[in-house]
């Protein structure tokens, strides 16, 4: 795919965008807001995914916005160099930004084909590249590898800068900090009562709903979640009559989610309606928002759930704490612990009047701490400092 002559003659620095797949999750959801929120006068944006482009490409607004994908089979991508070594002679970017492991490895060729700037963004880490007190895994070995091919590191939370900074040691004058921003215009409040969730069996009022949404994959660990409701039933039977789960979202887990409920003999009180585009409607429809991921960098769903006023219940990993006040704004507990999380989510759906304060006091730290319009300034301004740029319009 070339760049018509037009664009060659744009004025305009290019920021090539390169994540591993660009299809729905909260790294790229981030690359979709950083781009139709930053004004359009002062950068044009690619995207390329190394393997697939899949229609979330759609959720681009802006109709200058190329994406391109390479269709990189498994494994180490070194003989895909020459190709993108060509891509980027031709596009000539100004800056090509890679996102999380799986993309760092084009910072080589980039940077071969005189790519002026090399930025880096870490947005989590799971699996085999969860750290143990500090040590480097084998994934922190392949990034001190790469590291001299990079100009500069974003981390989306302090927990991964300090990981970037201690353990591959990169030095402060090439890291930076940058919360992802959520747009609150978008996600909000319902009226004072829940609105219904289209197809939900549920009923505001009625019943009180603990939602969550994502992909139903090992790292988010929706199981936990399914035995922390079964067992919060039995912690308060009560409950039974008004407390209800919602998960939506798809993956290779929801079988095994699925199996934990029925089991139970409680499935009739949850609700998986699988993958939903209607995403910030049934955050207007819960009274509560549950993430029990195993890991995570600075959660997407969690601002999103802060900014339509839900409480949010989350694990204690990656930047989860940075995000949520506990006590005021949610509740932070272990990961992989059912009964802590049974716990905290009776002592919710128990208090519904405090839950709700809860809700109202995340949705104002959404809108002081997370705004898009901060996001979008310090990645333009970051981006402007190291092209050497005056100040763009923002």
């Amino acid at each position: 795919m070339a760049l018509s002559t037009t664009e060659r003659a744009d004025p305009r620095p290019l920021v090539l965008h390169l994540v591993y797949r660009f299809d729905v999750g909260g790294l790229e959801n981030g690359v979709v807001n950083l781009i139709n929120h930053m004004p359009e006068g002062a950068y044009r944006h690619a995207v390329v995914a190394l393997t697939e482009v899949t229609d979330f490409k759609q959720r681009l607004r802006r109709a200058d916005v190329p994406t391109l994908a390479l269709h990189k089979p498994p494994g180490h991508g070194v003989w895909q160099y020459p190709q993108l070594y060509r891509l980027f002679r031709q596009w000539r970017p100004a800056i090509v930004h890679t996102r999380n492991l799986a993309a760092l490895e084009a910072v080589v060729p980039a940077w071969a084909a005189r790519v002026p700037v090399r930025v880096h963004s870490e947005h989590g880490r799971e699996g085999g590249d969860l750290a143990q007190a500090g040590a480097a895994t084998r994934y922190d070995r392949v990034r001190q590898l790469y590291k001299p091919f990079v100009s500069h590191y974003i981390a989306l939370s302090a927990d991964l800068q300090r990981h970037l900074k201690n353990v591959v040691g990169v030095n402060d004058g090439r890291l930076s900090q940058i919360y992802n921003g959520v747009d609150s215009e978008k996600f909000t409040p319902g009226p004072s009562t829940r609105a219904a969730i289209l197809g939900c069996p549920f009923s505001p009022g009625v019943h009180w709903l603990a939602g969550t949404v994502g992909r139903m994959q090992p790292v988010k660990d929706h199981a936990n979640l399914a035995r922390a409701f079964v067992r919060a039933l039995a912690l308060q039977p009560a409950l039974r009559e008004r407390l209800r789960l919602v998960m939506v979202g798809d993956g290779p887990l929801r079988p095994d989610v699925m199996n934990i409920l029925q089991s139970a003999g409680v499935d009739h009180l949850a609700w998986l309606p699988g993958e939903r585009n209607d995403v910030p409607d049934i955050m207007r429809g819960l009274d509560a928002f549950v993430l029990p991921s195993k890991s995570e960098g600075i959660s997407n769903v969690i601002l999103e759930a802060m900014a339509s006023g839900l409480p949010v219940l989350a694990t204690d990993v990656g930047g989860n704490a940075e995000l949520l006040s506990a006590g005021r704004t949610g509740e932070i507990v272990p990961p992989s612990d059912p009964e802590a999380l049974a716990q905290a989510l009776v002592q919710l759906a128990s208090q519904p009047e405090r839950a709700a304060a809860m809700g109202r006091a995340a949705r104002a730290d959404a809108e002081a701490r997370f705004s898009m319009r901060a996001m979008v300034g310090s990645y333009q301004g970051l981006y402007d400092r190291l092209l050497g740029r005056q100040p763009s319009p923002q």
